[in-house]
């Protein structure tokens, strides 16, 4: 199956910041844009912002919105890249809580794909109840705190939310999340 105009006319988001992984965002944004999708990185300030790549700081990635100017009712899904800094730094804002909620909250229902320790910030935004996960071993404990069923797996897809472990699930993801996103709102 041509898999260049999958998601013609989507529109998705990826919440980062400072000190995200950068094969976690990097290669989600290119699976999506080779797919057809439109692709904007949303963060807390306009600029740039620096990725981490194994044990340094990687390269900078252009932000196309900040919190302030985006609205999740804009976007067709959300990836959220793991990384240590980049979501413990998100999960501390209002904001970006608030952003990350209005892909779940009125219905909404959207394809949100986290990586890595991209889900703690689904566990600050509260929307983990009763959902089948994975992430980063070392934060299941957090997630399981938040209502969560963790679960040891490359990919795990729960009705549009989808998650994985680590960079080396990254193929998985990004197929998971593609067909999420073309599948479109969810019923939960």
């Amino acid at each position: 199956m041509n898999t260049q105009n999958k998601l013609s006319g989507k529109k998705v988001a990826i919440l980062a910041t400072d000190g995200f992984e950068q094969s976690e965002l990097e290669s989600p944004r290119e699976a999506l844009l080779a797919a057809g999708a439109e692709v904007e990185v949303i963060s807390l300030q306009s600029g740039s912002i620096k990725g981490w790549s194994g044990k340094n700081w990687g390269n900078d990635v252009s932000v196309d919105k900040t919190l302030n100017e985006a609205n999740a009712k804009d976007y067709d899904g959300l990836v959220l890249p793991g990384g240590l800094i980049n979501p413990d730094t998100l999960r501390q804002d209002k904001q970006a809580i608030r952003f990350i909620q209005g892909f779940f909250s009125d219905n909404a229902n959207k394809p949100v794909a986290a990586i890595c320790h991209g889900p703690w910030l689904l566990a600050e935004a509260g929307v983990l109840q009763g959902r089948k996960v994975t992430s980063y071993a070392s934060i299941q404990t957090d997630l399981k705190n938040a209502g969560a069923q963790w679960v040891d797996e490359d990919v795990v897809v729960d009705n549009g939310l989808v998650t994985s472990r680590f960079p080396d699930d990254l193929a998985a993801f990004n197929r998971k999340l593609v067909e999420e996103v073309r599948e479109g709102r969810h019923h939960v």
